[in-house]
């Protein structure tokens, strides 16, 4: 268990030190940030100026060396649009992300999750058939033309619900149903699979050999060993949303990380666009790191442990 978690550790360190790196790579190869963030008509002593400030007129070694270690430190530089720190304008938004995020993720969890247990539990049923339809259709429309038929209908049809902001709880609504539905849809499959394939496993045929009631073989015994790939699916996951978010926030003018990242690649603030990316990074590791150690504690082959009364998957 000690070397899986070590490695999943390593690993994720490696991703973060790659994306960093990769980040300093991109503004470079993107041509001279001064040239992106200057205007043509920039004076060349002014320009002089800010690649000074900058430390754009050192040797790329020296440059990546203070890049990273500036980034050690959380030191992002200052925003253009502002002149605030860059990392500042990222924690300001990332409350409203997270927020966001959450209420959509239990909203697909309520709806994905029922809806692909149900289809498994009638395999090859009409049941079956029309949870299936409804989830590829969730995940099949693409999430900017639901997120403006959503706006059509209940905002400027009925009138009922508002198109943007985020003052009341009631802004939050459109947007979380907008990110839940396509994943609630591929939640719906990847818990009826999972749970099918628990289902012909032999410890739950014995389960009910045994004249073990039906509840409780899906509540105690099949439930329980499906968990384990959801909850890496849950994990991997993550990432969509907040790849989502980007999208769902610029159409809902909701103020996230999403949308600030948006506004800050089409004002060129490179030190904000940087902060975003890194950030994003950061949270997506750690969370799939979280996932694996507690597919550790609930995986007993990788020398966790299992509350499960069935056998494990």
């Amino acid at each position: 268990m000690l070397r899986f978690l070590a490695f999943r550790i390593l690993r994720a360190l490696l991703t973060v030190a790659i994306c960093v790196s990769a980040v300093f790579l991109a503004l470079r190869l993107a041509g001279d940030p001064a040239d992106i963030m200057l205007s043509i008509e920039t004076p060349p002593d002014v320009r002089a100026h800010y690649r000074e400030l900058w430390g754009l007129d050192r040797p790329l070694p020296e440059q990546y060396l203070r890049y990273l270690a500036s980034v050690v430190r959380g030191d992002f530089g200052l925003s253009f649009a502002d002149d605030r720190p860059a990392f500042a304008a990222v924690v300001d938004a990332l409350p409203k992300t997270v927020l966001l995020g959450a209420c959509a993720l239990m909203l697909a969890l309520l709806i994905g999750m029922p809806l692909g247990v149900l289809a498994a539990l009638r395999h090859n049923s009409a049941i079956d058939r029309f949870a299936m339809a409804v989830a590829v259709l969730g995940y099949a429309i693409p999430i900017f033309f639901l997120g403006i038929l959503l706006i059509l209908l209940f905002a400027l049809k009925l009138r009922v619900l508002p198109s943007a902001g985020s003052e009341t709880p009631w802004h939050l609504i459109l947007p979380v149903v907008t990110l839940a539905l396509p994943l609630a849809g591929r939640l719906a499959r990847f818990a009826r699979t999972a749970t099918l394939e628990v289902l012909g496993k032999p410890f739950i045929r014995a389960a009910r050999a045994r004249g073990v009631m039906p509840l409780s073989v899906i509540l105690r015994h099949a439930l329980p060993n499906a968990a384990v790939p959801l909850l890496m699916f849950i994990g991997i996951e993550i990432g969509h949303i907040l790849a989502g978010s980007a999208v769902v926030e610029t159409i809902f003018a909701w103020p996230g990380i999403g949308r600030l990242l948006v506004d800050s690649v089409s004002t060129r603030d490179l030190a904000v666009v940087q902060a975003v990316i890194l950030t994003v990074t950061v949270v997506m590791v750690a969370a799939n790191l979280l996932v694996d150690i507690l597919h550790i504690l609930l995986d007993p082959r990788l020398g966790g442990f299992s509350r499960s009364l069935g056998k494990p998957a």
